[in-house]
């Protein structure tokens, strides 16, 4: 099944990327590696998803913040491979943060909703190496933001 087949069996449909909030480019390429920038949680209304796990966001809906997180890195990363995700050969890493109380330990089970759905999308290519960490705050009060790293044809 090719990574389209696998979105619109899963019901995504993939939005344009996000117009950047500071000096930064979404994404940027060097060799056959794409480094895409942070995405913050956004909501299926496109507002920020504000919260802080541990204290007024619990691991399930974290979990389901970061798999709309990578949602959202796959329509920038289809831009960055001129629209043909078939070009992506593996997501090399993935990077976590999760806005959390210092007691909150679950940031590993939080990133578990972006890298499952990478992996139903690109299957063994989506299998990657990657961090989760514990941050006090993330801009905008988002309460998960994560890059990622792909290697493209």
């Amino acid at each position: 099944m090719s990574v389209y087949e696998k979105l619109k069996a899963l019901d995504i449909t993939l939005a344009a990327p996000a117009v950047p909030a500071a000096a930064y480019v979404m994404y940027a390429q060097t060799g056959n590696l794409v480094f895409l920038s942070g995405h913050i949680a956004k909501r299926a209304d496109g507002s920020v998803w504000v919260g802080q796990l541990g204290k007024n966001i619990d691991t399930a809906e974290g979990k389901a913040a970061a798999r709309a997180i990578a949602i959202d890195l796959i329509g920038t990363l289809q831009a960055a491979v001129g629209g043909d995700l078939t070009r992506v050969k593996r997501i090399v890493k993935v990077m976590s943060l999760v806005n959390s109380t210092p007691d909150f330990t679950e940031q590993h089970l939080v990133t578990n909703g972006a890298s499952e759905l990478l992996g139903e999308v690109f299957g063994d290519a989506g299998k990657h190496a990657r961090s989760a960490f514990g941050v006090a705050q993330i801009p905008l009060g988002a309460c998960v933001e994560i890059e990622l790293i792909a290697e493209v044809a």
